[in-house]
C-alpha cells in the first residue's frame, strides 16, 4: 500500500504526474468513432424532448405524499432511460448501471435524510451533494464493492455545501475565509473545535461521521486524504483573484490539486486504503474532472472574475486548443482504469469514456463565441445534438432553476422513516 511514503509526498509525486501528462498531451481534436449528420441530430432531440417534457409536466404538479412520489419517480426514470437510448446511444447495459435499483434509491432517498440532518438545508444545497454521491458510487463499483450511500460518503458530499460554497463565495471576505479554514482543518486534523456557528457545527457532526466508520487510530489515510483537499481548497481561494496576473498565481498547479485530491479522498472514505495504481488513477480521473467543470463554468468565471485555465485564455485567445488538450488528457487518465479488475466492470468504464466525450462537447455548444467558427464546425459533427438545441435547452432549463428546485424539495421533506433514522444511528 501507500505507507512507505508519507502522504504529501504522494500528492507531490501525483501532482508532479499530471502536470507532466497535461503537457504532454496533443492539442490537435482527437479522432472521435462517431458522426452525425443533422437529420439524425434532429431524430434523436425529439426523443432528448420527451425527458424534458415529464420533467416539465412533474414540475407543474410536484408529488405530495409518498404514493405520488413513488410514480413520479418511476415516471422520470423510465422515460430517462427510453431518451439516453434513443438520443444518446446509451445501451441497455449502461441503463441498467445508472438506473440501478440501489442508484435509483438512493438518489431518491438522499433528499430526505440530508432534510433529517439539517432542516434548513437549501434544495440547491441538496441537489449538490447527491450529485456529489453519484461519483461516489462509480468509484464503489470500480472496487466492486455494494452501491450504498455509507455514512462516509454522505459526509463527504454534504461537505461540500458547508465548505467549498463558502470559500468559493466572492461576497466572503479573506479573513472570514482564512479563520474558518483554521479552525476546520483542526477539526479535519481530530482536534475538539467550539463551531464558530450553525454553518460549522454541521461540518464538525459530517466530520464526526466518518471518525465513527473509519476510527482515526485504523484509517490514518482517510483523514490524511481529506487534509489534502482542505489545503488545495485553501490554495484555490487565490484563484478568486481577479487582479492577479497569470504568475502570481499558479493556476494550473492548483486546479490539478484540487481536483486530484477531491477524487483521491473518495478513494479512501470508500475503501480505507488504495493501491499505487488504484491512487494514480483516481488523483488523474479527480484532475480531469475539476478541468472539465472548470470548461463547463469558463462563463460563470469570466463573470465574476475567478482564474481557471479556460478563464484565462479566453480573454486574448480562442479555446480549440486547450479543450483538444482536456480531451486527450481524459482519455490517457482513463486507460488506467485497468487496475481495477473486478467482474462486470465494462459498463461503468464505458460510461466514464462516454461522458468524457460528451460533456465538454456540450461545454463548447454552451459558450461557442470562445472558439474559432472551423472549430466550432468540426467539433459539432461529433455532437449527436445540434448545438443550437443544447443552447436553448440549457437557457430553459437554466430559467426553471428554481421550479426544478422544487421538485427536489417535494422529496426532501422529512418522513418518519425508520430507515432514515437508523441511518444516522450506524
Amino acid at each position: 500500500m501507500l505507507k512507505e511514503r508519507t502522504f504529501s509526498e504522494l500528492v507531490e509525486g501525483l501532482l508532479s504526474e499530471h502536470i507532466a501528462l497535461w503537457w504532454e498531451c496533443d492539442t490537435k481534436i482527437p479522432d472521435f468513432d462517431l458522426s452525425y449528420t443533422t437529420k439524425e441530430k434532429r431524430g434523436r432531440e425529439t426523443h432528448a424532448d420527451k425527458l424534458i417534457e415529464v420533467l416539465n409536466a412533474e414540475i407543474k404538479h410536484p408529488p405530495r405524499d409518498k404514493n405520488s412520489q413513488k410514480a413520479t419517480e418511476a415516471k422520470i426514470f423510465s422515460t430517462f432511460g427510453s431518451s439516453a437510448r434513443a438520443a444518446l446511444d446509451f445501451e441497455d447495459r449502461h441503463i441498467d448501471v445508472l438506473l440501478s435499483p440501489e442508484i435509483t434509491s438512493i438518489t431518491t432517498e438522499f433528499p430526505r435524510i440530508s432534510r433529517r440532518f439539517d432542516s434548513n438545508i437549501s434544495p440547491a444545497d441538496i441537489f449538490q451533494a447527491n450529485r456529489n454521491t453519484w461519483a461516489m458510487h462509480g468509484v464503489q463499483m470500480l472496487f466492486g464493492l455494494p452501491v450504498e450511500l455509507t455514512p462516509s460518503i454522505f459526509a463527504y458530499s454534504m461537505i461540500y455545501p458547508y465548505s467549498d460554497n463558502f470559500l468559493d463565495d466572492p461576497r466572503v471576505l479573506p479573513d472570514e475565509k482564512k479563520a474558518f479554514n483554521l479552525r476546520f482543518a483542526r477539526r479535519l486534523s481530530g482536534e475538539r473545535v467550539e463551531p464558530g456557528n450553525s454553518r460549522e457545527r454541521c461540518l464538525y457532526e459530517l466530520v464526526g461521521m466518518i471518525e465513527n466508520q473509519y476510527p482515526r487510530t485504523d484509517f490514518p489515510l482517510v483523514f490524511e486524504s481529506l487534509l489534502a483537499i482542505h489545503r488545495a481548497q485553501t490554495k484555490s481561494i487565490g484563484l478568486m483573484r481577479p487582479d492577479a496576473a497569470p504568475y502570481e498565481v499558479d493556476i494550473l498547479g492548483v486546479t490539478i490539486e484540487k481536483g486530484g485530491t477531491a477524487v483521491l479522498a473518495d478513494g479512501y472514505l470508500i475503501a480505507g486504503d488504495l493501491t499505487p495504481a488504484q491512487a494514480e488513477f483516481l488523483f488523474g480521473y479527480g484532475v480531469f474532472l475539476q478541468i472539465e467543470d472548470d470548461l463547463q463554468d469558463v462563463l460563470i468565471d469570466l463573470s465574476n472574475g475567478s482564474q481557471t485555465i479556460f478563464s484565462m485564455t479566453a480573454k486574448k485567445w480562442p479555446l480549440d486548443a486547450l479543450v483538444n488538450r482536456t480531451f486527450h488528457f481524459g482519455f490517457k487518465v482513463l486507460e488506467r482504469m485497468k487496475c481495477f479488475d473486478s467482474p462486470n466492470l465494462d459498463p461503468i468504464k464505458e460510461l466514464l469514456v462516454i461522458s468524457a466525450t460528451l460533456l465538454p462537447i456540450a461545454a463548447v455548444a454552451a459558450s461557442k463565441h470562445l472558439f474559432s467558427k472551423e472549430y466550432l464546425r468540426e467539433i459539432q459533427k461529433r455532437s449527436p445534438l445540434r448545438f443550437s438545441y443544447l443552447r436553448n435547452q440549457g437557457r430553459k432549463l437554466a430559467r426553471k432553476h428554481v421550479s426544478f428546485m422544487k421538485l427536489i424539495e417535494a422529496f426532501a421533506k422529512p418522513e418518519d422513516d425508520e430507515t432514515i433514522s437508523n441511518f444516522f444511528m450506524t
